[in-house]
């Protein structure tokens, strides 16, 4: 910056004109007053206008410099700006190819999350059928083992077999931990506390007790035999009833006629025999038929017997109402052998009454239920 010199200082003053010259001798020149105090301020005007010009050199000066440091910085500020805008345009550019490589990762993401979300569709579709197809195995499974333990109970007469399916059923039930098994849970249960409490006969004694019976038909007494009369009357007369007792003191001779007269009497006595008939045809019975009877209580104890081995309960106790009648009928009903006989008939048919297994309705019924799928 150029620095413009005053124009506006005060100028010295311009010397006077010459005076005329006049004809005549020549004056003498006349001095010019002197002014000391005009110089001296014309002398400090200059100086003063010399520091002015000089402080406004020095300004100028001091002004150009920083002019010049001020354009140095502002070039170095441009040139740094230029740098920062090429480097800021190089990381704009980078962050457009990585916005769109990102835009690009994000589209490829965004097919893929498509993708495993149609495949989180599709395997729960298929864990949910797989689920449903476990389910239906588990019922079919429960089903069939309940049915075959049905029949093993049906054969062997006992609960054992119903009583660990449905255990086994409930275990496997709560492993599976379904809810829609619920339902077919407490049937179980239900059907599980009624087989506790239920009682069976037990079909091994029942046969012991046949066996029994077949093996006494031979040494059951008839009702027309002739032999018997005289032993149940010795077994119904009292000792004391038959004579007199034997005196220690009696001689041998007198206690053995006593002896031979008590049997001679009881001889006597069986040679006539007067009882009451209520049953002609067992008194009519021939000694050759006695054995066809026999065999004929045999055969129905026997029949019974293969009832209760093939569960037909129907069919066994209607044997052993008629193998009862025959005994009431042709056999002695005061011996004590036929009364057993008939005490143990009795107490097969009260067992056989009570050996209807429990249904497990309610349990079949879920399964159909849960098999249903509702």
């Amino acid at each position: 910056m150029s620095s413009v010199p005053p124009t506006d200082l005060p100028q010295p003053p311009a010397p006077a004109a010459p005076a005329a010259s006049h004809p005549g001798p020549a004056a003498p020149p006349v001095t010019a007053p002197t002014r000391p105090s005009g110089t001296a301020g014309i002398g400090l005007a200059n100086l003063l206008l010399g520091a002015v010009a000089a402080a406004a050199l020095t300004s100028s000066v001091l002004l150009w410099q920083k002019l010049s440091s001020i354009q140095e910085q502002l070039a170095r500020q441009s040139a740094d700006s230029g740098t920062l805008a090429i480097e800021a345009r190089t990381i704009a550019r980078q962050a457009e190819d990585q916005v769109r490589e990102t835009a690009a990762r994000l589209s490829v993401a965004e097919a893929r999350v498509s993708e495993v979300a149609l495949q989180r569709s599709q395997l729960e579709e298929l864990m949910q059928s797989l689920s449903r197809s476990r389910d239906e195995n588990l019922v079919v499974d429960i089903e069939s083992a309940i049915r075959l333990a049905q029949q093993q109970a049906q054969l062997t007469g006992g609960l054992e077999p119903l009583v660990a399916t449905l255990k086994t059923a409930n275990q496997r039930i709560d492993r599976a931990a379904q809810p829609r098994l619920a339902p077919l849970q407490r049937a179980i249960a239900r059907d599980l506390d009624r087989l506790t409490r239920a009682t069976v006969t037990d079909t091994a004694g029942l046969l012991g007790r046949l066996d029994d019976l077949v093996r006494q038909v031979d040494e059951l007494p008839v009702l027309n035999a002739v032999a018997q009369a005289p032993a149940t009357r010795k077994a119904a007369t009292p000792a004391s009833s038959t004579g007199t007792a034997e005196d220690p003191a009696m001689p041998w001779w007198q206690a053995a006629l006593q002896r031979s007269w008590e049997v001679v009497r009881d001889e006597a006595r069986g040679l006539v025999r007067v009882s009451r008939i209520d049953q002609p045809e067992a008194i009519l019975l021939a000694p050759e038929q006695t054995f066809f009877l026999r065999e004929n209580l045999k055969l129905k104890l026997l029949n019974a017997r293969l009832g209760v081995l093939a569960r037909q309960f129907d069919s066994a106790r209607a044997d052993l109402t008629a193998a009862t009648a025959a005994l009431n009928k042709y056999f002695d009903p005061a011996s004590r052998r036929t009364q057993n006989a008939a005490t143990m008939l009795q107490q097969a048919q009260q067992h056989m009454k009570a050996a209807e297994l429990p249904r497990l309705d309610e349990t079949l019924s879920a399964l159909a239920t849960a098999a249903a799928g509702r």
